[in-house]
Order: C-alpha cells, then structure tokens, then sequence
C-alpha cells in the first residue's frame, strides 16, 4: 500500500509499454481481451469496472485497484458505488480484502482530488 496510485499506474504504464515492444502480440491480445470485456452490454461499463475493482480487492492486486479505482471514477461510479462494490468483495475476500478496500477507497479518493480543479469541490 506504499506510494500513490497515481504514481504506482505511471510505473506500471512505463513497463507495460516495454512489454508490450518486447511481446507484441501477446499484449495486443491481452489489450483486446480487455476492451471486449469491458464493453457495454446487459451489463454496463461502470458495472465492469466496479466488478473489476472488486475482483482486484478480493486477489490482492495493488495495481488492479489503482487502475480500476479510476477507471471507475472515470466511468461515473460514485463514491458510495465504490464503498458498497468494496463491501462485498471484503465479503468474499475475508480479512485481506479488507485491507485492500481501504487502499482501494484510498485510491479513489486519489483520482478525485486530481481530477478536481484546485478552488472546487468533487
């Protein structure tokens, strides 16, 4: 849980750019895969997102939830949305979970104040 999100996804961006020179076709799949299953359907994108960043609480993935913490934000979940969707993944993920939901609500906030114009409220 150590260092922002923000600056844990610009980290993980600068290697996964990397990878991606070093294995293309494996991460273009991998890009592909994601695109196609966070697309609209019966359920929403900000449904999927929240789904993820539940998943990410539940196996422990920091980077998992820094990327859909805001990827969640950006896709107008709610600070309320993120504090239930974190409900139950520490329902399903135990003492752990737990401690991953607080950092991941962490990250949220995070994405909130940057994106938030000095002067204004979120």
């Amino acid at each position: 849980m150590s260092g922002s999100s923000i600056e844990r996804i610009a980290g993980l961006d600068k290697y996964s750019r990397e990878l991606a020179h070093l294995a293309p076709d494996a991460i273009k799949a991998f890009g592909t895969l994601s695109r196609e299953a966070q697309k609209s359907g019966v359920l929403d994108h900000k449904v999927k997102e929240l789904m993820a960043l539940a998943i990410g609480v539940a196996m422990r993935c920091d980077g998992c939830i820094a990327y859909h913490a805001r990827n969640s934000l950006r896709a107008g979940a709610t600070r309320q949305e993120i504090a239930e969707t974190l409900a139950v993944a520490v329902q399903m993920g135990g003492g752990p979970a737990m401690v991953h939901a607080a950092d991941a609500l962490r990250a949220f906030d995070e994405f909130v104040t940057a994106a938030t114009p000095p002067g204004t409220t979120a």
